[in-house]
């Protein structure tokens, strides 16, 4: 999956110190990052590539972590040559660029910088937010309201009958692979809860026997994503919600449509059940 990078090291712990010229620079334009892009091969600029065109980039920033000692910052309002090698492009190449350590670093510190853009003001009194400098939070010195990066929670759902398993496909949207039922945790719910709400409401379905399989950060939504398998209870007839669904149907183990890809949990947990592994 998308965070499985070892041998390299992710350390997200805060330490807000100054960059260095080859420390990376991530800067963001809505769903876009600047990149250099060589075929399937991705690459950030280090401030070192910016600086002659950015005389501040040195005192504007924002530490984001570290991967193998090598320091990620945010920067904004980043100047860069006509010709630069560098281009703004759609941060939906994560999922597939290489190396795969810095597709990590990519879409997590959009993650960030998402937070970041939503929290400059303060959402209790209005004022201007500012960084704390011992941990990630930003904190109002006008009503001492204080915020944290915010990670939802939701599930991938593998509902399973016997030797099949049950896969959708999402309405509107322009995702149009074959995917796991999934939905948002809500407020006062446990997961286990989730899983029975999310199955009944999207295909009318009961389950039972759920059991947990694995998690996952996922930048793409700010979300972390934990993996259930669960039995089918009772009738197998589905009665889809047509907002949320364009179909679900049921597939044998062996007639499963789909391939290996090395990014998301759905796909793992798919591919564990086609291949027998579960």
């Amino acid at each position: 999956m998308i965070q499985d990078i070892a041998p390299h090291q992710y350390d997200n712990t805060y330490k807000p110190v100054p960059p260095e010229r080859g420390s990376f620079a991530l800067c963001y334009e809505g769903r876009t990052a600047m990149v250099h892009m060589t075929g399937e091969a991705v690459a950030f600029p280090t401030f070192a590539d910016l600086e002659g065109l950015n005389d501040d980039i040195y005192e504007d920033y924002t530490y984001l972590f570290t991967i193998d000692e090598k320091r990620f910052y945010l920067v904004t309002e980043i100047n860069r040559e006509r010709l630069s090698e560098f281009t703004m492009e759609n941060v939906e190449m994560f999922r597939h660029v290489q190396p795969r350590f810095l597709a990590f670093a990519g879409i997590t510190g959009l993650q960030l910088h998402n937070w970041y853009q939503n929290h400059k003001f303060c959402g209790r009194c209005g004022k201007r937010m500012k960084k704390d400098t011992k941990e990630r939070m930003l904190f109002c010195e006008a009503c001492h309201n204080m915020e944290y990066p915010k990670i939802c929670p939701a599930t991938i759902i593998g509902v399973t009958h016997g030797n099949r398993i049950l896969m959708s496909k999402y309405a509107g949207r322009t995702y149009k692979n074959y995917a796991l039922l999934a939905g948002f945790v809500e407020v006062g719910e446990t997961v286990e809860e989730t899983v029975r709400r999310e199955v009944m409401e999207e295909v009318g379905l009961k389950v039972k026997n759920i059991r947990y399989y694995k998690s996952q950060p996922w930048s793409f939504s700010d979300t972390i994503l934990m993996g259930y398998f669960a039995d089918l209870d009772g009738e197998e007839e589905i009665t889809l919600d047509q907002e949320e669904l364009a179909l679900a149907e049921w597939f044998e183990r062996e007639e499963i449509p789909t391939t290996k890809t090395d990014d998301s949990l759905t796909n793992e947990m798919i591919m564990a059940f086609k291949n027998g592994e579960l």
